[in-house]
C-alpha cells in the first residue's frame, strides 16, 4: 500500500549557528510500495547488529539570503559504534574504495592491524580534522579506555555538501561531534536529511543517509549483516529503482535549482558515497574486505558509476570474536570458510541497494546556501512508473 509522505516535526533552537532537529518519524522505501529481495532484520537499519549504536548531530540553520561564512548551515555529524559505548573493544574490520576522490581517516592502521578501534563518523569535507581531534578529546573526557598507555587513529569519513551548505564557513564544531557520539543508541533510526547526510544529494534528487539489513541463515545458523550510508553521489539519468529507469522518466520534473554556485560549480554526477558495513558474523578482516569490495555492485544497481570525482568508500567490520584484540595471551578465533560467505555477499548488495533508496525515500526537499535546491524523490511518480512496468500493482 502507498502511504503518503509523513510530516515532520521541527524544533529549531538556534545559537552560534547550530539548530537541534527533532523529526517524526519518515517513510521508508517498503512503506510506500518499492520492493527489494531478502529479509530484513527487525529495524531494517544496521542496528540490526547487535551491540551497533548509531547518534546524531544535525544542524540546520540560516536562509537563502545569507552568504559565505554566515550560513545558510546544512550539514550534521553521524557517529557509529561497532559495539556500543559502554562494553567497548575493538573488532575485525577492513576497508575498500571504489574510487578515491574522497577521505576516510585511521584506514591505514585499520588494513595493517586489522582491527576498528573507534567509533566511525561520518561528515561534511571540510569538517573531517575538526571531527577527528574531537573524537580523541571525547576519548579523554570520558575515559574510554582505561588502560596506562593507547593510542589510536580516529576513523572519519565525509562526503561534500557544499551544493546546500555553507560548507567554508566550517560550521561543525567539537560540540557537534560531542553530541552524535553521545546520542548513539540501538533501535530504528532516522533517516534522510540526518546527521552527515543533511545537505547530501543522490542521483540527481535530495539524498543523506540511509540504512537496512538482511538476516540469513548458513549451516543452519542465522547471521544479520546491516549497513548505514552516506549518499551524495550519481546522475539523474542513471537512477534505477527495483529495475525501473526512474531517473530516466524523470529528467524534467523538479530539477535541481542552481541559483549561483558555492566555491565551485558542482557538475552532474559529481559526489560521494561511504558505506559501513556491520555484521555478526565470524568473518577474519580478509574475507570483510571482500564483502566491502561487495557494496560497489550495490551502488551500481542504483545508478552509480563510481565517476572521476567521486569519493566511494566503503569499510566493514565483524562484531564476532569479542576476544580477538589481546595484546597479552594466544587467542583462538572462529571464521566462517570462504566457501559459505556468498549469502553474506548477497545480503551486502541488497542491503546496500535498499539503504540509498531508503535515504532517498525519507529526504525532504531542500533549499540551501545561495537559494539552491534539491527536490525530494517524488514518491508517487516513482510508484507509477513502477506500476507501469509491472513492478508494483
Amino acid at each position: 500500500m502507498y502511504l503518503s509522505r509523513t510530516k515532520f516535526i521541527v524544533t529549531l533552537i538556534a545559537f552560534d549557528f547550530i539548530s537541534a532537529i527533532t523529526f517524526a518519524q519518515k517513510p521508508r522505501a517498503r512503506d510506500i510500495g518499492i520492493p527489494f529481495n531478502g529479509t530484513p532484520g527487525k529495524y531494517n537499519a544496521i542496528t540490526d547488529v547487535a551491540g551497533v549504536e548509531v547518534g546524531y548531530s544535525t544542524i540546520i540553520s540560516g536562509s537563502g539570503k545569507d552568504h559565505i561564512g554566515k550560513g545558510p548551515v546544512r550539514t550534521g555529524v553521524t557517529a557509529i559504534f561497532p559495539n556500543g559505548k559502554v562494553n567497548h573493544h575493538p573488532v575485525f574490520a577492513n576497508w575498500y574504495t571504489l574510487n578515491g576522490n574522497g577521505e576516510m581517516t585511521g584506514t591505514t592502521w585499520v588494513t595493517e592491524s586489522g582491527f576498528l578501534e573507534t567509533p566511525i563518523m561520518i561528515t561534511n569535507t571540510n569538517s573531517v580534522g575538526t571531527v577527528r581531534d574531537a573524537v580523541l578529546k571525547w576519548f579523554v573526557d570520558r575515559k574510554w579506555y582505561n588502560e596506562d598507555f593507547w593510542y589510536t587513529y580516529p576513523v572519519v569519513a565525509e562526503t561534500y555538501d557544499g551544493f546546500l551548505n555553507d560548507i567554508y564557513g566550517f560550521h561543525v564544531k567539537e560540540s557537534n561531534a560531542y553530541e552524535a557520539l553521545d546520542s548513539a543508541k540501538s533501535g530504528p533510526l532516522k533517516e534522510g536529511n540526518i546527521g552527515g547526510g543533511t545537505g547530501m544529494m543522490c542521483l540527481g534528487f535530495k539524498g543523506g543517509t540511509g540504512t537496512a539489513s538482511r538476516v540469513i541463515t548458513i549451516n543452519n545458523k542465522q547471521y544479520t549483516l546491516g549497513v548505514l550510508v552516506q549518499s551524495n553521489f550519481g546522475r539523474r539519468a542513471n537512477l534505477t529503482i527495483a529495475g525501473v529507469p526512474v531517473g530516466k522518466a524523470l529528467m524534467d520534473t523538479l530539477k535541481t535549482v542552481l541559483v549561483a554556485p558555492p566555491q565551485y560549480k558542482k557538475d552532474e554526477g559529481q559526489g560521494s558515497i561511504i558505506v559501513i558495513v556491520a555484521t555478526d558474523a565470524p568473518l577474519l578482516p580478509h574475507q570483510l574486505k571482500r564483502i566491502a569490495e561487495r557494496v560497489a555492485l550495490g551502488i551500481g544497481i542504483v545508478g552509480g558509476r563510481g565517476e572521476n570525482s567521486s569519493g566511494d568508500i566503503f569499510l566493514a567490520f565483524s562484531t564476532a570474536n569479542p576476544d580477538a584484540f589481546n595484546r597479552k595471551d594466544n587467542v583462538k578465533v572462529e571464521m566462517l570458510p570462504n566457501d559459505q560467505i556468498n549469502p553474506l555477499y548477497q545480503a551486502t548488495v541488497e542491503s546496500v541497494e535498499e539503504a540509498i533508496i531508503n535515504a532517498m525515500v525519507a529526504a525532504d526537499t531542500m533549499e540551501g546556501i545561495n537559494g539552491n535546491k534539491a527536490y525530494a524523490l517524488p514518491h508517487d511518480a516513482v510508484i507509477r512508473l513502477l506500476k507501469q512496468h509491472n513492478v508494483v500493482k
